[in-house]
């Protein structure tokens, strides 16, 4: 789902200046944050240089949360919180924004699900209402909800079973988690889909959304204090009530390695991956993750890589090729590599064209000059972050749904600035380790 990809394009956004460009008492984007009595933390992302005001509302729950056979429930529970309450009858939310000029969608991950408003500054308590009501207020009964299930029925057609790239990563996912529910895909297994009622929805929304479990973000033309104003009056009204700890099954360790090979005739060119388990912010050995990072811009973040550098402009085997990583997970998260081969070049040649370029740099280290320019183009990336309205929000809301602080999001520059070069390459020594990876191939041939 292109949803479910949202944490790794964030992680592309919040990129830092060298360390000498940034004075230690620097912050990332200035943010404020306070709590209601209720438990809702707010935080506020001043930018005056539109009339212009998004926000977003962050609850820590995601599909990894879903009771087992439920999978799907919390994108379902997205789709259903725009289905009215006593207030707001179905349909109106959409229909008000609008009106208003503004626009409004939702997401879910693994981790969590969010919901947002762009709208005039001037209308930021009209969508602070609409949203307040439906954190406790959510109307749902058959009528409404077994239509829906249809939706996200095809929904999943529509993104994962008709579109054969997204339908092997769903694959990989299953595979490269053994145990954790990151196995599952955020949109559900098909036959659970379609099992689930009124009841399912109105059990997950009752126990996981609560102010307590939810980070609301403004961003914009506003000021701090009267956000705090129209939070406390849309917001601080609504009861607290206790949610559930985040209980999810650990992930044994990797002792073999998987290759998933699918054949598709909708595939319309070839293309190759390896994926490994990787630390994240907050679990595994997370000292790692900003080195990780650095490490993955510096082997295939772009057209100066190394990775890019040798596949596609040395030996011209590759249309494509180059480095993931997701620090923003709140367990486990993945590290790999992707390439697509030049017309007439066979995967096998690829693929034992990209190990050499790795083991070469597992083997020799990267250089001092590698990981400067990496951090020299992911500092370029800090600066147009700043500008953008929504995309602080959207920084600031996942990290803090992820179990990280405003602190870290600040000082992220600060710590990307200190990465040496024996960090990186330590890094790359801990996660690169192809005997417990999962290779996945897509061919374009025909199954028969």
């Amino acid at each position: 789902m292109a949803k479910a990809l949202l944490p790794r394009l964030l992680t592309v956004l919040l990129l830092a200046l060298p360390a000498s460009s940034w004075a230690q008492t620097d912050k990332q984007f200035g943010a404020r944050s306070f709590a209601l009595a209720n438990g809702l933390q707010v935080v506020v992302i001043e930018n005056h240089r539109a009339p212009i005001v998004t926000q977003m509302i962050w609850y820590k729950v995601g599909s990894a949360d879903e009771r087992r056979g439920k999978t799907g429930i919390a994108h379902f529970l997205e789709h259903l919180m725009f289905k009215g309450t006593k207030e707001t009858p179905p349909g109106a939310f959409s229909r008000i924004v609008a009106q208003n000029g503004g626009q409004e969608n939702a997401f879910t991950t693994a981790d969590y699900t969010a919901f947002y408003q762009n709208v005039a500054a001037d209308r930021l308590a009209l969508v602070m209402k609409l949203e307040s009501e439906r954190m406790t207020g959510l109307v749902l009964s058959d009528a409404v909800v077994l239509p829906e299930r249809d939706v996200i029925v095809e929904e999943r057609h529509t993104r994962i079973d008709n579109a054969p790239s997204a339908l092997l990563h769903e694959q990989i996912d299953a595979t490269l988690f053994l145990n954790h529910p990151y196995h599952n895909p955020v949109i559900g297994w098909e036959r659970e889909m379609r099992g689930l009622t009124t009841e399912d929805a109105l059990d997950f929304y009752r126990r996981w959304y609560a102010p307590s479990n939810a980070v609301l973000v403004i961003g914009g033309d506003v000021a701090t204090e009267d956000v705090r104003a129209l939070a406390e009056k849309y917001y601080g009204p609504i009861p607290a009530h206790p949610v559930p700890a985040r209980e999810r099954a650990e992930e044994p360790p990797k002792v073999a390695a998987t290759r998933l090979v699918m054949h598709s005739p909708r595939a319309g060119e070839p293309s190759w991956s390896r994926t490994y388990l990787a630390p994240s912010y907050t679990a595994g050995e997370r000292h790692y993750a900003y080195a990780l990072q650095v490490l993955a811009e510096a082997l295939g973040g772009g057209v100066t890589s190394r990775l890019y550098h040798a596949l596609v402009l040395q030996q011209g085997v590759a249309l494509a090729a180059g480095a993931f990583y997701d620090p923003g997970a709140l367990d486990l998260a993945t590290f790999g590599f992707y390439a697509t081969p030049k017309k007439g070049v066979a995967i096998d040649s690829l693929e034992t064209a990209l190990e050499t370029v790795v083991k070469a740099a597992l083997k020799d280290g990267l250089t001092q000059e590698e990981v400067a320019r990496a951090k020299q183009h992911m500092q370029q990336q800090a600066v147009y972050a700043r500008d953008s309205l929504d995309g602080p929000a959207r920084i600031v809301g996942s990290a803090l749904a992820t179990g990280r602080s405003l602190e870290d999001v600040e000082t992220w520059p600060q710590h990307i600035g200190a990465v040496t070069l024996d960090e990186v390459n330590a890094a790359a020594r801990l996660v690169i380790h192809d005997e417990t990876a999962v290779t996945g191939v897509l061919l374009p041939e025909p199954t028969s």
